[in-house]
């Protein structure tokens, strides 16, 4: 009798399992939630802005504005005895750079989206303060030509490097309502580099003499069209705008892959065969030149069809060759090469930007521009520094060049992007009806 009763129990508990077991008849399966390496589903305001803030509280600490002498440490607040031995104040960043350049267009944009003013204030102070000691150290530089002090780089310009993405966002600054400071002394003289002192090739083509005689630097495009493009609006001369065109176009003739929808990153003169190297960045570059330049470009100018055509065919690119994580690789193409964070944050802003503008189809591009920004957002620290953004990179034509650039949470070029990526997506997510529907994100108009 004992026997029979366990039996009995082992059969019941047999047929217990069997009713909830799993499968295909007994459960829906494809609700079953994915194992995802990153967060999946639609970004929230608050998180988005949580991040933003992080990354503010960092950098407002750490980009102090003041002057110091370098050999006795004590501040200098009175600008009329600045010398050779005037410096910034130490911080984590340099206060005048590209990088931060477009980190000051990045606060800017996080006000105009969060309705914060303590993004913009940051750039406000920080470029009033530029325009404050500018002219003293135009005074030394009479003194002493041959000087070599903390704005050098400034009144003399070697490069379209120190020039573009200050200028575009001193220009931005500069026609906010109740600005105060006077940019427009280092305005002129970073527009009068770009357009009349810059390497050229015979064609206008902006280029540079390194690494090599004649090189074509994708990222130049950035380095000078914004600012271009920025003084057509701030001048009302079309000079500028047809500059800004031409450079578009005559890079993209020579350095853009249909078949990949990529750029290459460097381009010579005289090469008759041109290694390809996708570097992300410059890619990131490239796409965000596009879109900043057809923010302002009139409508009616003669080369904005084929920017706007170009900017499509190269989102689409970039688009085909996003991982499932949601970053792109260092060189875009080679998925073996480590995963990038500040060009994953251009591509965030450039694409949700030309979503929000109406240059590409939300519903084709939102998810994944979602899942950009949720990648992005997994690398901004406790303490709000930009984890996994590649160091200042020159030119290369061989893979060790790129796949060994080191990463590091002081490379400046990573939180302007951040920035930038985070305050469009709040635009987005603001105006775009953002969904799941049977597990998968989606865009309804």
């Amino acid at each position: 009798m004992k026997t029979t009763l366990t039996a009995i129990l082992i059969l019941a508990a047999s047929f217990g399992m069997q009713a909830q077991k799993v499968n295909d008849s007994t459960s829906p399966l494809h609700l079953m939630k994915p194992a995802y390496d990153t967060p999946y589903g639609k970004p929230e305001v608050k998180g988005i802005t949580e991040v933003l803030d992080r990354i503010y509280t960092y950098l407002d600490i750490t980009t102090p504005m003041a002057l110091i002498n370098k050999e006795t440490l004590s501040e200098v607040t009175d600008y009329s005895k600045v010398d050779e031995n005037t410096i910034f104040k130490p911080g984590d960043f340099r206060l005048v750079s590209y990088e931060w350049g477009v980190t000051y267009a990045g606060m800017l944009l996080a006000t105009e989206t969060t309705g914060d003013a303590k993004y913009a204030t940051y750039t406000k102070n920080r470029l009033k303060f530029l325009a404050e000691i500018q002219p003293w150290f135009a005074k030394l530089d009479q003194k002493q030509p041959d000087a070599r002090h903390a704005m050098a780089r400034v009144l003399h310009p070697h490069a379209l490097d120190d020039c573009g993405a200050m200028c575009a966002a001193m220009i931005k600054t500069q026609q906010i309502a109740g600005f105060d400071g006077d940019l427009k002394p280092m305005i002129n003289t970073f527009a009068d580099y770009i357009s009349t002192k810059e390497f050229r090739f015979a064609d206008r083509t902006l280029a540079r003499n390194r690494p090599l005689p004649n090189s074509l630097w994708l990222d130049d495009l950035f380095m000078s069209v914004p600012a271009l493009a920025q003084m057509g609006k701030y001048t009302g001369e079309k000079k500028y705008f047809d500059d800004a065109v031409k450079q578009v176009l005559q890079f993209s003739n020579r350095m853009f892959n249909p078949e990949k929808g990529l750029f290459m990153h460097g381009w010579i003169l005289g090469m008759d065969e041109h290694p390809q190297f996708h570097w992300a960045r410059a890619n990131g570059w490239a796409v965000m030149t596009m879109v900043e330049l057809l923010e302002v470009l009139p409508d009616n100018h003669a080369g904005r069809v084929k920017v706007l055509d170009l900017l499509r065919k190269h989102i689409r690119g970039l688009a085909n060759y996003q991982t499932s994580t949601g970053f792109w690789h260092q060189l875009i193409d080679r998925n073996d090469s480590y995963l990038e964070t500040s060009a994953t944050a251009i591509y965030t802003y450039s694409i949700a930007r030309a979503i929000n503008k109406g240059y590409v189809d939300a519903a084709v591009y939102g998810p994944m521009v979602c899942l950009a920004w949720n990648a992005v957002a997994s690398k901004v620290n406790d303490k709000g520094e930009v984890e996994g953004t590649c160091v200042g990179t020159g030119m290369g034509f061989d893979p060790a060049f790129y796949y060994y650039r080191p990463v590091n949470v002081y490379a400046a070029h990573g939180y302007g992007p951040v920035l930038l990526a985070g305050a469009e997506m709040i635009q987005l997510i603001k105006t775009q009806k953002i969904e799941i529907n049977d597990s998968a994100l989606q865009l309804y108009k």
